[in-house]
């Protein structure tokens, strides 16, 4: 799908490639199925591994290879080697809507200095221990702070903003529901 030949770029980003991916996407929507899977496995204590081996585009198998470790800190009962999985949620919110601010700017051309995005989330471990049905276990709300050294005008940066919001997948999953299809499997 994307030529290999490198062209101009802006913030690092092939804007000719991100042109043929378009392109081709609006030719053809069934290129824009893209799906994701990882198998998570348990190491003990609240060590978590998470296996990434791949992920489908356009019904295309992509191998890839990365580990991601997860861990509680020792006041909640880990051994603390490794963020834990409300860390590495907003990490990955944070990852999601940098790509978008990038891609944004690069379109706009915009070419950015640094971007950094401060996020924060309470959560009451009420909810998680179960012991109390009045308070949820997850978050009832997400602050976040977003700083961006560029060239470009408040006006163009707040666009892009807003673009963001809008389309950036994890900003999505963050702001609703998710229908959680669950099936336990017992050894």
């Amino acid at each position: 799908m994307l030529d290999t030949v490198r062209n101009q770029t802006v913030n690092g980003l092939d804007l000719a490639a991100l042109g043929e991916v378009v392109d081709a996407i609006q030719k053809d929507p069934g290129k824009a199925k893209v799906g994701f899977d990882v198998v998570t496995r348990w190491k003990g204590q609240t060590r978590t591994e998470t296996e990434v081996s791949g992920f489908t585009l356009a019904g295309e198998r992509i191998e890839r290879s990365h580990r991601i470790v997860a861990d509680e800190p020792c006041e909640l009962l880990g051994g603390d080697s490794a963020p834990n999985p409300q860390e590495l949620l907003m990490a990955a919110l944070n990852a999601c809507m940098t790509v978008g601010y990038v891609a944004g700017c690069s379109l706009k051309g915009i070419h950015v200095d640094s971007i950094e995005i401060a996020t924060r989330g309470e959560l009451d471990l009420r909810g998680f221990l179960g012991l109390s049905d009045e308070v949820p276990p997850g978050y009832a709300e997400v602050d976040y702070r977003v700083r961006i050294a560029s060239d470009g005008s408040p006006t163009d940066l707040e666009e892009v903003h807003r673009t963001v919001m809008k389309t950036s997948p994890n900003y999505y999953n963050f702001g609703r529901p998710i229908r959680m299809n669950g099936e336990l499997v017992t050894a």
